[in-house]
């Protein structure tokens, strides 16, 4: 028997061997030509271990007296690193002078980490403390700010927008302490400043009344 006659009286074997000899040298090929596929690194989003609606949490300083508290409609607790993840946080920071009144605030969202002495308030950040004896009504108007709550310590790169009753002042990058109602604009900093005597009878400014006009001259 030669070999054509072997072909033809086993075709259907050979037909089976050759795909099985092609499918992979084909593969072979593509892959020197094309190269390795790009590998997907994507794992998806972080797991909550469970979710919180209308909650509030607190955070106490190294001498056990409350520092800063936060409410929010949810609240999701990541797996893993066990922080808290929040939507539309409302927030106050407590004040650590008799007689000066607590900052408040709110943010789009907001996340805290397992120990509570590192918190971040992402999107447009409003911050104000009302007027006392001493002092006027003083609001913040900023974004993406960093805080350490145990320590009353806050800071941002962003542009930030600072008033103390009439006096408004605008700068990039800011810091602040809280407990001693220190706050710093860092770079190009400009702004109208008052005396102590118009301070004390002018009306006071909020800061995102400020920034609207800003916003609305700069769009014209």
């Amino acid at each position: 028997m030669n070999f054509r006659q072997y072909l033809r009286d086993n075709r259907t074997t050979v037909t089976i061997v050759l795909l099985a000899i092609a499918a992979p040298a084909s593969w072979m090929l593509r892959s020197w030509v094309v190269g390795a596929p790009e590998v997907n690194d994507f794992v998806g989003p972080p797991i909550s271990d469970y979710l919180l609606y209308d909650s509030k949490v607190w955070s106490y300083d190294v001498d056990g007296l409350l520092s800063f508290t936060m409410t929010a409609p949810r609240m999701d607790r990541r797996a893993g690193d066990e922080s808290l993840y929040i939507n539309t946080p409302v927030f106050d920071i407590t004040s650590k002078k008799p007689g000066v009144p607590d900052w408040h605030g709110n943010a789009p969202f907001g996340w805290v980490n397992k120990s509570g002495t590192l918190m971040r308030l992402d999107g447009s950040v409003y911050m104000h403390r009302p007027a006392y004896p001493l002092g006027p009504m003083a609001t913040l108007c900023t974004s993406n700010v960093t805080g350490w709550p145990k320590e009353n310590r806050i800071e941002t790169a962003d542009p930030a927008t600072m008033t103390q009753g009439a006096t408004v002042m605008n700068g990039v990058g800011m810091r602040a302490s809280l407990n001693d109602n220190h706050l710093e604009l860092l770079n190009d900093v400009h702004g109208v400043l008052y005396s102590s005597q118009n301070n004390a009878t002018a009306k006071p400014v909020d800061c995102r009344t400020v920034a609207a006009a800003t916003g609305a001259g700069q769009a014209g």
